[in-house]
């Protein structure tokens, strides 16, 4: 196997979900669609609790000054938003979303963009996105983007039936951003440690928190200015770590 072949798997899995999804779903009545979406945001709320006890992990509270738990996850959140808010993150995804949706699928209107959004985010938040990609790229292996790809792909064959060929689309995103990950890996000596994976994962679950709220309609929160959050948490736990 080749370096990126967990990252190409993971594409292959989201457009042929997703097309499964599209081509069956109308088989699935409109309630049922409602209630397999609602289902996947109680899962992802699930996911989101599993990730955040990585707080209180004995393993990840003992490698940082007290207290520092929470605060390398607040600050990771705060200079995320900050970054994400400059960039423009969510924005760029949404007009990529509308651009697309306008080429390619004029008329599903709004529940292109609700799909190309919600899985976008949701296939590329998270641990295994990040360290799955920097395994590949080291060469350490695919096992861990081959799960999220079985994943990503019984999910967007429920959020195809849902959304429509909007949720196909979010493998772009997915793609480039796990490719970034991937070619820092071919740059990396060693797999990251315990308590900067574990700083990594709690802010996962926050943004996951938000994704299962905005898949279940409760409140749209823009996750996607939050992302870089997730590459300073491991920065801030490293200062935290060694500085204070």
């Amino acid at each position: 196997m080749f370096v990126g072949f967990g990252t190409l798997l993971n594409i292959l899995g989201i457009a042929g979900g997703s097309a499964l999804g599209v081509l069956f779903g109308n088989r699935i009545p409109e309630k049922t669609r409602r209630l397999i979406t609602d289902a996947l945001g109680c899962v992802t709320m699930l996911a989101a609790v599993d990730a955040l006890r990585e707080i209180w992990n004995p393993s990840f509270i003992s490698s940082l000054p007290k207290g520092w738990t929470i605060l390398t996850v607040l600050a990771s959140l705060l200079l995320g938003a900050l970054c994400g808010s400059i960039l423009q993150i969510e924005d760029r995804l949404e007009r990529f979303g509308i651009r697309l949706r306008t080429r390619f699928s004029r008329g599903e209107q709004g529940s292109f963009l609700d799909g190309f959004m919600a899985a976008s985010l949701l296939f590329a938040i998270g641990p295994l996105a990040i360290l799955g990609s920097i395994s590949d790229g080291m060469g350490n292996g695919h096992q861990q983007l081959i799960l999220k790809s079985t994943l990503d792909c019984i999910t967007s064959i429920a959020f195809g039936a849902t959304f429509g060929w909007g949720v196909a689309f979010s493998f772009i995103p997915v793609g480039i951003y796990q490719g970034i990950w991937t070619v820092a890996g071919l740059g990396l000596g060693n797999v990251m440690n315990a308590y900067q994976v574990g700083a990594m994962t709690a802010v996962g679950g926050v943004l996951l928190v938000g994704i299962s709220l905005r898949v279940l309609e409760i409140k749209v929160i823009s996750v996607g200015d939050l992302l870089p959050a997730i590459f300073f948490a491991p920065v801030i736990a490293t200062a935290a770590h060694y500085w204070f």
